[in-house]
């Protein structure tokens, strides 16, 4: 076995396949040193929420069973990256570190500044890029700017050459002699206190092998019907795996091109959309906190705390929209038909500023992804890249008549409403007094009254609106 050792920082990137990092640190046939890193969450504008880090406690477990079939083990420190990994690596002898680099938009800086501080120590750096399948430097539009609008951008993507193949897992990480000093996962205190996430552990299952299965269950079974299945809230005609991306247990790199062998062009547009989330935060990494349509920072957002509370806590009275705030607190996932539908609600029938859900999502999803998430509030707002026009206002009782006609969706996770006949399922207060008497239900009481007028709130919406264009 060659003399030296390779220090190999698990990031977003928890897994054994198609892991250019790992890849190369196996190629070295020197001892291999896994390595992850949990940063003081004070010192991360967008430190990780409720959801996301149980999700993260998990896949590091899962993470480190896998490195253990291959012979090695998962080293875990806390604090500053840089001071932690160039410690480590003072106390092991490692005399190359590498890993891949991020989505997040001060990505760049920090392993700049990492990568100039193991220098310092006299240790080799590598750093890999895979988050991306398309570098965020190539996809530009003819004038050399960033893309602002998807379809332009998805047309730039599939002109270029296809993303690389992904790469295989180590056969085996030969883990060093020496002694090494880690953390044990569970003094992270990623898992609540008191542990409140039984219905999110019932739904999901992190961690590499679970991703695999289910993209494979995705492509065999359902991404023929995805073009209209993905719409309906109440089946299962989506991948879900959102949160299985975001932290890295599959690569974009093996969903692109397992996908790409069956043609399934609605599913691998989508997966742009991801893509082309991250690239706006790339160029425009104030986008996480500021809208990029700077006149949005004059618009007359309403503060109603209250009408937040019942927002996040699905009491609002609209049964669609409740029913997503429910499935979102019980699950740490909403689908996304319904996040559109929700967001709006919030921004346009209620007036409250888009960052306010963009923090609630990033608090209560298990696949919180700043891209993905600023992305989408900003559409639905109006204020970001490709937005949806202000003046595109979802009814969410005309969205969940469409979306859940028979009233399934809102029935599993509403379940006082349940005896409410298809016709009046998305509009209890229109429903004759016999029919609530018959299913239980007591407006007011057992199910809240609507807490706004929907016709009116958007008049009022399409005012504010009209006031930014005012001088």
């Amino acid at each position: 076995m060659p003399a030296g050792l390779v220090m190999v920082w698990f990031r977003s990137d928890l897994r054994l396949n198609d892991n250019p990092a790992l890849h190369f640190a196996a190629s070295t046939g020197k001892s291999v040193l896994p390595v992850f890193v949990w940063n003081a969450p004070r010192e991360i504008p967008w430190a990780q929420g409720r959801a996301s880090k149980w999700w993260l406690h998990e896949s590091l477990v899962s993470l480190d069973a896998s490195l253990r079939q291959k012979g090695a083990r998962l080293v875990i420190r806390d604090g500053n990256p840089g001071m932690a990994l160039a410690t480590l690596a003072a106390e092991t002898g490692a005399d190359t570190v590498v890993w891949n680099s991020t989505r997040e938009p001060d990505g760049r800086e920090t392993d700049a500044e990492l990568e100039r501080q193991l220098r310092r120590a006299g240790i080799s750096v590598k750093v890999y890029r895979s988050a991306f399948l398309f570098s965020p430097d190539d996809i530009r539009t003819r004038e050399g700017k960033p893309f602002l609008v998807f379809t332009p951008f998805w047309n730039a993507c599939r002109a270029e050459k296809p993303p690389r193949e992904p790469l295989p897992a180590p056969v085996r990480l030969p883990f060093p002699e020496v002694p090494v000093r880690s953390r044990s996962l569970d003094e992270l205190g990623l898992i609540p206190a008191p542990d409140r996430t039984e219905g999110i552990r019932a739904v999901w299952k992190p961690g590499e092998p679970t991703a695999q299965k289910m993209l494979h269950e995705f492509l065999v079974t359902r991404v023929d019907a995805y073009k209209t299945d993905r719409e309906i809230p109440s089946i299962r005609g989506t991948s879900r795996l959102s949160a299985y991306l975001h932290f890295g247990e599959i690569s974009p790199h093996t969903v692109w091109h397992h996908a790409f062998a069956l043609n399934a062009e609605h599913f691998l547009r989508q997966l742009c959309w991801r893509e082309f989330a991250s690239h706006l935060l790339f160029h425009f990494p104030h986008a996480a906190d500021h809208p990029l349509k700077t006149e949005y920072n004059r618009f007359p957002w309403n503060e109603d705390t209250a009408a937040l509370r019942a927002w996040q806590t699905g009491a609002t009275g609209f049964p669609f929209v409740d029913a997503g705030m429910r499935e979102l607190w019980a699950t740490g996932w909403q689908h996304n038909r319904v996040r559109m539908v929700t967001a709006s609600f919030l921004t346009k029938d209620l007036l409250l500023n888009w960052t306010l859900g963009a923090r609630w999502f990033w608090e209560t999803l298990v696949d919180a992804d700043l891209g993905n998430n600023t992305l989408g509030w900003q559409w639905v707002a109006g204020c970001g890249a490709d937005a949806a026009p202000y003046y595109r206002i979802f009814n969410p009782v005309l969205q969940g008549e469409k979306f859940d006609p028979k009233g399934e969706y809102v029935r599993r996770w509403i379940p006082e409403l349940a005896g409410v006949s298809d016709r009046f399922i998305h509009r209890p207060w229109e429903a004759p007094a016999g029919e609530l008497r018959a299913a239980g239900v007591r407006l007011g009481s057992t199910y809240p009254f609507p807490i706004i007028h929907h016709e009116e709130a958007r008049k009022q919406a399409l005012s504010a609106y009209a006031s930014l264009r005012r001088p």
